[in-house]
């Protein structure tokens, strides 16, 4: 008898659906943005901030940000989320299928891996250990939302160092140097 193995799954599940919406456990909760109002000058702010622009390169107008947010909100490839920590956004995410990203050029993306972009908004808000206390809980989360998924790959600047130690804190570990578009990225990887 051949054994099984964990890939078997993938080849029945082929194809992935839209990245899921993780249910977290208080004092954090995740919720789809609104691409018109408070949520989506609220994201535009975030990621004009000098401390978030500078690694993102989304330091957008306020007209794009509003055609990003709708298209992802009406797509499969990417989910955005505000994140709040006790009732108070603070932290602007993207969960994406990464076989549809070009961080699957990088590495062999299976159809169920996803990927995970944060920003932590307010500069205020930096330094206070929320990353590093919610990605376990995201991760746990997300695991859970999709049983197919057994990945989930971040990939920050490697300028980023704040952000690489929180990731590193939070339960991801360094894969590799990659090249995308934008930037030079450090693959990291939170395996299931």
């Amino acid at each position: 008898m051949k054994p099984v193995s964990h890939l078997d799954s993938y080849r029945r599940h082929a194809t992935a659906g839209a990245p899921p919406v993780p249910e977290l456990t208080a004092p954090w909760e995740a919720r789809l943005p609104r691409p018109d109002g408070y949520d989506l000058h609220l994201v535009h702010r975030w990621n004009s901030a000098p401390h978030v622009a500078a690694f993102s390169r989304q330091a957008w107008p306020l007209p794009r940000w509003e055609e990003q947010l709708r298209t992802h909100l009406g797509g499969d490839d990417v989910r955005p989320l505000l994140i709040s920590w006790h009732g108070r956004p603070v932290i602007y995410a993207e969960v994406y299928r990464a076989a549809r990203a070009a961080v699957a050029r990088c590495y062999q993306a299976r159809p169920h891996d996803l990927g995970l972009n944060l920003a932590v908004g307010e500069l205020a808000m930096t330094d206070q250990g929320l990353v590093r206390s919610l990605l376990p809980r995201l991760t746990d989360a997300l695991f859970e939302a999709d049983p197919h998924c057994t990945r989930i790959v971040m990939e920050p600047d490697v300028r980023n160092t704040r952000a690489i130690r929180s990731f590193e804190a939070g339960g991801f570990m360094a894969a590799d140097e990659i090249m995308l578009p934008n930037k030079l990225a450090l693959l990291m990887v939170c395996k299931r």
